[in-house]
C-alpha cells in the first residue's frame, strides 16, 4: 500500500476542494483524505487501512476519524453497510438511535448512560444478520459531545479532548462500567424527528410505530457513508435496509431539542421498551 502512487491517482480523479471523499483507485483501493488533517488508503478487499497524519491532531482525533469514516469505507468493501447511529445496551440488548448530525443522539444517549445504561456504540453501528435477528456489534469506549452538553448530562467531571482545534466537540473516554464490549442482539430502533409547529415551552414527546416503508427509506437516509455509490453497494445497501426493516420495530421519536426534556425523554423510551 503506497501513499505516492495513490494520492497522484486521487489527484487526477478529484478537485482537492470536494475533499472529504473515497477516490476508488484502478486496482481497487480506496484512497481518503480529510483536509490538511489525515489521509487514509483501504486495500481493495478492507482488510487493511494504512493511515497518516498530516498535521499535528490529538490521537483522539485521529481514532474518531479511522474508526469512523476510514472503517466504514472498508466495511462497504467486506460486504456491510454501517448506519450513522448512537447504540446504548438496555436489559441486554441493543437500542439504536438514528437522526441527522444535530439532532441530538449522541445526548440521548449520554442520557441513558447517565442513568446506568452503557454504551455500545456513538456514530458507527456495524449490524450482522444471525438466525434470530440482527446483532448490533461494539464500537470504541467514548462519546462525543459538545462540552455544555456533557458538563449538564455526564456531571461537571465530565472530560474530553477536542476533536480538532476550531471544533468544540469533545470526544469523552467512558470506562468499563459505562460501556459494552460484546455484540447484542437489535431490539429497536428510534429515528429522531423534529417536533411539528411550535414547541417552545412544550414537552411533549411522541412515539410512533413506522411502516417497513417508512422505516427503510430511513435506514437508507442513516447510511453512515453516502460516497461509495456504485451499483453493487446500492444492491446490497436496499436488501440490507429492507430486511432491518422487516425485522426489528423502528420507530419515530419527536421531542423539544431541550437538555431539560432528556430525563422526561429516556423515561417515555424505557416505557415503550418495556411494552415490546
Amino acid at each position: 500500500m503506497r501513499f505516492s502512487n495513490a494520492i497522484k491517482e486521487a489527484r487526477a480523479a478529484a478537485d482537492q476542494a470536494a475533499w472529504p471523499r473515497g477516490v476508488l483507485l484502478a486496482d481497487g483501493q480506496t484512497y481518503v483524505r480529510w483536509s490538511d488533517r489525515f489521509e487514509f488508503l483501504i486495500s481493495a478487499d478492507g482488510r487493511a487501512i494504512a493511515a497518516r497524519a498530516l498535521g499535528h491532531a490529538p490521537r483522539e482525533a485521529f481514532h474518531t476519524y479511522l474508526l469512523g469514516q476510514a472503517l466504514s469505507f472498508a466495511l462497504i468493501k467486506q460486504g456491510f453497510d454501517p448506519l450513522h447511529a448512537t447504540t446504548i445496551a438496555i436489559d441486554g440488548a441493543a437500542v439504536a438511535f438514528l437522526g441527522e448530525s444535530g439532532f441530538g443522539k449522541s445526548s440521548l444517549g449520554a442520557a441513558l448512560v447517565q442513568a446506568g445504561h452503557r454504551l455500545l456504540t456513538d456514530d458507527l453501528l456495524v449490524l450482522s444478520e444471525g438466525r434470530c435477528g440482527f446483532i448490533a456489534h461494539p464500537g470504541p469506549p467514548r462519546i462525543k459531545l459538545f462540552p455544555e452538553i456533557a458538563r449538564n448530562v455526564l456531571g461537571p467531571n465530565a472530560r474530553g479532548t477536542p476533536i480538532a482545534a476550531m471544533a468544540p466537540k469533545l470526544v469523552i473516554p467512558l470506562d468499563g462500567r459505562q460501556t459494552l464490549r460484546s455484540a447484542v442482539p437489535l431490539k429497536t430502533i428510534y429515528v429522531l424527528t423534529p417536533p411539528a409547529g411550535d414547541t417552545s415551552g412544550s414537552t411533549s414527546i411522541t412515539i410512533r410505530r413506522m411502516s417497513k416503508r417508512q422505516a427503510c427509506l430511513a435506514l437508507l437516509r442513516n447510511t453512515f457513508n453516502t460516497a461509495v455509490t456504485d451499483s453493487g453497494r446500492l444492491r446490497r445497501q436496499f436488501a440490507f435496509a429492507g430486511s432491518v426493516a422487516a425485522a426489528v420495530p423502528v420507530k419515530r421519536i419527536a421531542y423539544p431539542r431541550t437538555l431539560r426534556v432528556l430525563p422526561a425523554v429516556r423515561d417515555a423510551i424505557l416505557a415503550d421498551l418495556s411494552r415490546a
